[in-house]
């Protein structure tokens, strides 16, 4: 948590930043310290403290990239956070890369405003900034301008809608009842062999339960275009690829912290918090994700000469 050549952080500042870092709030810290150590700290302090790590995520969030990333996935948590009196929904986007190696790497997170196309750019070339070139895949839930970011930051990168959100976005619209049986009506969209027995898996799928939820396969027709990409690769590699594996057990750390505050006091709480789990959760990072050489050999075949053999 300390860079080299920092000023020095006593044993009772590192053990509060352990604590925050696994989710626990300033007042959960402060009694906790009471109750152990007889050490009362007031939120104040312990909130000075945290703030010692400011320049590593400043440093973290501006460190070199690599050229290329196979996979990037996007996500977001959302977050209650006070600002000037007013509690406010803002969302969280975590940037997950895979590398060339098959291992998974927090690439930034965004604390996001109003999603739009300009502001997507501004990410993506945030990520160009820092020495990325090029990407084959990016797997985002439906983020407003996010398509249209892409094909302007990385013209040559495929748009995968996250399969996980589309089913999950999908089961909304069903009663409890339906919803196990409706899911797997769902699966035999995307497991179909290929492109054209997907299309017609979805249109049995939508006439069999149009008439109970007429709304429920909008999305699968309106968003059939980035839906079809992962058609082209066998079971196993879509599900490297369309699902968020990789990222939900990151995101279960980050929901640990709704769960133990209902509202940051402010946008760099919330910042410092996010980070700090991100640096706790990522240690464990040190194997390649799950049939990832069977993966990289179908990359390589699908976009030929923008790998490395």
């Amino acid at each position: 948590m300390v860079k080299k050549r920092q000023k020095d952080i006593s044993d009772i500042d590192q053990k509060i930043i352990s604590m925050y870092a696994k989710g626990m709030t300033t007042r959960q810290i402060s009694d906790t310290l009471m109750d152990i150590y007889g050490f009362e700290a007031s939120e104040g302090f312990i909130s000075d403290v945290t703030d010692k790590i400011l320049p590593r995520i400043e440093e973290w969030q501006n460190r070199p990239l690599d050229e290329l990333y196979p996979v990037l996935f996007i996500d977001a948590i959302h977050y209650s956070v006070r600002e000037d009196g007013i509690i406010r929904k803002l969302a969280a986007y975590v940037i997950l890369g895979i590398s060339l190696d098959g291992k998974k790497d927090v690439l930034t997170i965004e604390i996001g405003e109003n999603e739009s196309s300009k502001y997507w750019l501004s990410v993506l070339n945030g990520l160009k900034n820092r020495g990325v070139k090029d990407i084959l895949i990016i797997c985002a839930d439906g983020l407003t301008g996010i398509k249209e970011a892409i094909e302007t930051a990385f013209p040559k990168t495929e748009y995968q809608r996250c399969i996980v959100h589309q089913v999950r976005n999908t089961l909304k619209y069903v009663a409890d009842k339906d919803r196990k049986a409706f899911a797997q009506d769902l699966k035999t969209i995307y497991n179909a062999p290929n492109e054209e027995q997907g299309r017609i898996n979805r249109d049995k799928v939508t006439e069999k339960w149009s008439a109970k939820y007429p709304y429920a396969m909008k999305r699968w027709e309106r968003d059939w275009d980035v839906i079809t990409p992962i058609f082209k690769f066998s079971s196993e590699v879509r599900k490297v690829i369309y699902t968020t594996n990789a990222i939900e057990s990151l995101n279960a750390t980050y929901r640990k912290l709704n769960r133990q505050r209902s509202v940051f006091p402010s946008k760099q709480a919330l910042l410092k918090a996010l980070y700090l789990a991100t640096f706790e959760a990522t240690k464990k990072w040190t194997m390649p994700i799950r049939n990832w050489g069977q993966a990289y050999g179908e990359l390589s075949i699908m976009y030929e000469d923008r790998l490395p053999d």
